[in-house]
């Protein structure tokens, strides 16, 4: 099985995972559309928590050797979609509506684009790891995406042109705190990459790259995740406009 999970980018075994992906997005989200968004929540981490434990015993086990039983501080959970996980058990947890609110709209765009650039392009971890690993990579990124596409379909959330502010607030903290997490945890190596501040998830990638210096590279990432933030509060923007002009007319 492990041989059959050792596939390349884009390969025919990568792609058969993503068709088989993309059939397990559309059925699951069909299965959960009409659940109640608390049941869906407790889904979310029910489901994330196993698959966390996977990965951290697994990565423990394979540096057993060398480091002993210490997990890599390059698989701590502050990857884009990794943290998802923390924010799924404060959303079962915490009893602050304004809390969860802030959560829903980062989690709406930071679940879609993440979880598909994820699939899209896995680790080498888990191109070349068990296929028990491979299996909770591909599970876990096809979950997120569901979720971010319950929220988007199910009408449980109404979103608000204030939810795109607050997503783009909550992105310039988690941002700026990923530069300070990488910088503390920082050991040499040039692996530690939380939230791919610190150089691109890829070589050579269009417009994400260090062609022209980090700086450039930082400010292209923010302009590529700002764009995909707008396009999923587009219609809420629009309506935001249209209210606010609305009430210059009546208070003219």
């Amino acid at each position: 099985m492990g041989i059959f999970f050792s596939h390349s980018l884009f390969g025919s075994k990568h792609i058969i995972l993503l068709v088989v992906s993309v059939v397990v997005i559309i059925l699951s989200l069909l299965l959960i559309r009409k659940l109640e968004l608390k049941t869906v929540n407790k889904l979310m981490f029910y489901l994330g928590l196993p698959c966390e434990v996977i990965k951290v015993f697994y990565y423990i086990i394979i540096n057993e050797e060398k480091m002993g039983g210490y997990l890599p501080k390059t698989d701590l959970p502050f990857h884009l979609c990794s943290i998802q996980i923390i924010f799924f058990a404060i959303l079962c947890f915490s009893q602050s509506d304004k809390i969860k609110r802030i959560l829903y709209s980062f989690m709406i765009p930071s679940c879609l684009f993440g979880g598909f650039a994820a699939l899209l392009l896995p680790t080498d971890s888990a191109r070349n790891g068990l296929w028990l690993l491979t299996l909770e990579y591909f599970l876990f990124h096809v979950a997120i995406v569901v979720f971010a596409l319950y929220l988007l379909t199910s009408k449980k959330i109404k979103l608000e042109i204030k939810d795109y502010f607050n997503c783009l607030k909550f992105l310039g903290v988690v941002g700026l705190g990923a530069i300070y997490l990488n910088s503390i945890l920082n050991d040499g190596s040039g692996k530690i990459n939380f939230m791919y501040v610190v150089k691109p998830p890829q070589d050579n990638l269009p417009i994400l790259n260090l062609d022209h210096g980090w700086f450039v590279y930082i400010l292209s990432y923010a302009g590529v995740a700002i764009t995909c933030i707008t396009i999923i509060y587009i219609k809420p923007i629009i309506e935001g406009i249209k209210n606010l002009i609305h009430k210059k007319k009546r208070e003219a």
